[in-house]
């Protein structure tokens, strides 16, 4: 999300894909509530220009992915013509359906990496910013970097290791 307020590239998602992730965090974080996770998606919204994608529920139906649940993703990159789906599940989004409308999914790894060769000062700020952020607990920046990694990071920690004097 922090980088997502940089304007180097152009963020965009769903209400669908809002309940989708909300859904799987409440799994995964018991201690955390609905309202949290709403008043975060609240503020995703109103902090991310023109993010919310809508109108692309008629192109779902045709679309053919692996996982059928996955097609209102396709179909929302479709709509607001979408380059690159951003995504930890690859295999769900084979090159050669995307292909034909002009998109590749693409590893958060991958995408943070090209994001840090565009503007290496810009992403090391916000990386600054980011773990400063954090109060409970605070993290230092070995700390921070760490749980990059744990996250599926290893290539933007790296990257973060040669291009940011501090973190």
């Amino acid at each position: 999300m922090r980088l997502a307020v940089t304007n180097l590239f152009k963020a965009r998602w769903t209400d669908e894909i809002h309940s989708e992730w909300i859904r799987n965090v409440l799994k995964e974080r018991p201690d955390l509530t609905i309202e949290q996770l709403t008043r975060t998606k609240n503020l995703m919204n109103s902090n991310v220009r023109d993010c919310l994608v809508t109108g692309y529920e008629e192109l779902i139906a045709p679309l053919q992915l692996p996982d059928s649940k996955d097609r209102h993703v396709l179909a929302a990159a479709i709509r607001c013509h979408a380059s690159i789906i951003v995504t930890f599940n690859l295999k769900d989004f084979p090159d050669q359906v995307l292909a034909p409308y002009g998109i590749e999914s693409q590893h958060p790894d991958n995408f943070i990496v090209h994001l840090i060769d565009l503007n290496p000062s810009e992403i090391c700020l916000v990386a600054k910013r980011h773990r400063s952020s954090l109060k409970n607990p605070p993290k230092t920046p070995e700390e921070y970097l760490e749980s990059l990694q744990r996250q599926g990071l290893p290539k933007s920690v790296t990257a973060l290791q040669n291009f940011c004097d501090d973190i």
